[in-house]
Order: C-alpha cells, then sequence, then structure tokens
C-alpha cells in the first residue's frame, strides 16, 4: 500500500491568512500529500462565534486555495448550526473516500496538546493520522510532559518517525513536523481592518480585496 495520503486543516478562518497556507503548503511537501481540505467550521465547539459570516468565510477560503489545484475548500461544516465536531467529519470523510485512502488531521502543537478535551478523542486515531506541526525550539516533547497521561500515552505509543507511514496505512499513527514559524494572528488581522491598516503581507492578496469589500466592524 502506498496512497497519497489527504490532509484534513479545520478551523474558523476568520480570516484565512498566510500563517495558515505556510502551513498546509509545508504539511504538503514534507509528507507528500496528495490533497490538503481546508474545512472552516459553522459552530466551533471549542470557541466562541466567528466574526465573519459563514459565507464570508469560506468564500475567502476559497479565494486563497484558486491557484493551488491540491487545496479544496471543503463546505462539510461550514452551514451547520450544531457544534462540528471533528471526529464526525473524519468519519463523514472515511465513509466517502473508503477504508484504505490515509487521511491526515492537520493540527498545531498547542491544539494537539489539548486533544484529550475533544469530543470522543480516542476515535479520531481510528479514522486519521495525526501530523502534529511543532514550532522549531519548541519541540513538542517538552510540551506533553505536563499533558493528560491518556495523551501522553497514546502519544509515545504511536509516533512514527518518518512521513512516509502515512502513506503505508490508512490512520493511527501521529508524526511530527517542524514548521517555520509565521507569527501571523487573525484577531490582529481584524483589528488592522477595523483601523484601516494594510494586511497585504499578512492574507492572500485576493482575500485582502475579499476584505475591502466586506469590512469586518470589530476585531
Amino acid at each position: 500500500m502506498n496512497i497519497a495520503p489527504i490532509g484534513i486543516l479545520g478551523g474558523t478562518f476568520d480570516p484565512v491568512h498566510n500563517g495558515h497556507m505556510r502551513l498546509a503548503i509545508e504539511a504538503q511537501e514534507q509528507c507528500h500529500l496528495g490533497e490538503v481540505h481546508f474545512i472552516p467550521n459553522g459552530a466551533p465547539p471549542h470557541r466562541g462565534t466567528p466574526h465573519a459570516s459563514a459565507s464570508d468565510r469560506l468564500h475567502m477560503v476559497q479565494l486563497a486555495v484558486h491557484n493551488n489545484p491540491a487545496f479544496l475548500a471543503d463546505q462539510r461544516e461550514t452551514y451547520r448550526n450544531d457544534a462540528c465536531y471533528t471526529v464526525n467529519t473524519l468519519s463523514e470523510l472515511r465513509t466517502e473516500l473508503g477504508s484504505q485512502q490515509p487521511l491526515c488531521l492537520l493540527l498545531g502543537s498547542d491544539a494537539f496538546a489539548q486533544l484529550h478535551t475533544w469530543h470522543e478523542w480516542q476515535r479520531l486515531f481510528e479514522l486519521a493520522h495525526i501530523v502534529v506541526m511543532q514550532r522549531p525550539g519548541q519541540p513538542l516533547g517538552n510540551t506533553m510532559a505536563a499533558t493528560d497521561p491518556t495523551l501522553l500515552h497514546e502519544y509515545t505509543s504511536r509516533l512514527a518517525p518518518s512521513p512516509q507511514v502515512l502513506h503505508e496505512s490508512p490512520a493511527g499513527h501521529i508524526v511530527v513536523l517542524n514548521i517555520p514559524a509565521l507569527e501571523i494572528s487573525a484577531t490582529d488581522i481584524r483589528c488592522r481592518c477595523v483601523e484601516n491598516k494594510n494586511i497585504h503581507s499578512l492574507v492572500p492578496d485576493s482575500v485582502a480585496h475579499y476584505i475591502q469589500n466586506h469590512p469586518y466592524t470589530t476585531c
């Protein structure tokens, strides 16, 4: 078995920015992903209501990924009114794509360290691999020492030495990547928009032009 994995990158994308794009590009290149699905949340269970509407956030993602044929804007969560749990989204994708297609849930190290607080989190390993993106100089192992013991056990038992394992099985492994840090904050971008400051270095140009015509009123 050697099937190109599909990456899954969820978030509020309020707005999608160059940090998200850099993360997806690095994951695609380092793991040789066939595709990366960007999935804007409709009702994220771990954070407040997004500032931009669901349709605006989806449209910004569509603009951001337009020129990369391997990147897809996936709207399966966007218009849901109930809580969007990752385990349900991965179950849906698994049903659609079949039992042998490798799926890779892309997470930052901070999100992974809180994985034990997610709904039915241990089922995630039955449905996908998890690719954790850490900043150079901030190794995930240091963070994991202070996390939930059950999550620490999953981490140590499932950690793989190379992204190649993602091509050899459909789910169940953890791979850690070093990703160059881009210190970009969606909150800062929204505040800059409210203050009529330039955001062209922070978001794709197509997204900046869209925001100019669909401005944020609060950060």
